[in-house]
């Protein structure tokens, strides 16, 4: 079997890919809060005020896909978002 024969056969995945972008994080770890009839944006903005993890539901791992990126990160994006988009000329 050649190398190429080998990586192809050595790939696999199982289920859906985890979102990786903070737009994706952040809709993704929003769905699951809504799931489990939690408010969002309370939520979302007691994590990113606190840092406290548990401010995220463990549903769907909502709480380890928002650890993976730096709250400072996350603030920095949405601003950007709120300022392009009410700013905007």
């Amino acid at each position: 079997m050649s190398e190429r024969e080998r990586e192809r056969t050595g790939v696999f995945r199982i289920g859906a890919q985890p979102p990786v972008g903070i737009e994706e994080i952040l809709r993704y770890v929003y769905e699951a809060l809504l799931e489990k009839g939690y408010n969002p944006i309370d939520q979302i903005v007691g994590y990113i005020l606190s840092g406290d993890p548990t401010f995220i539901t463990s549903h769907k791992d909502a709480r380890t896909v928002i650890r993976k990126v730096d709250r400072e990160r996350i603030v920095e994006e949405l601003v950007r978002f709120y300022i392009e988009t009410k700013w905007s000329t």
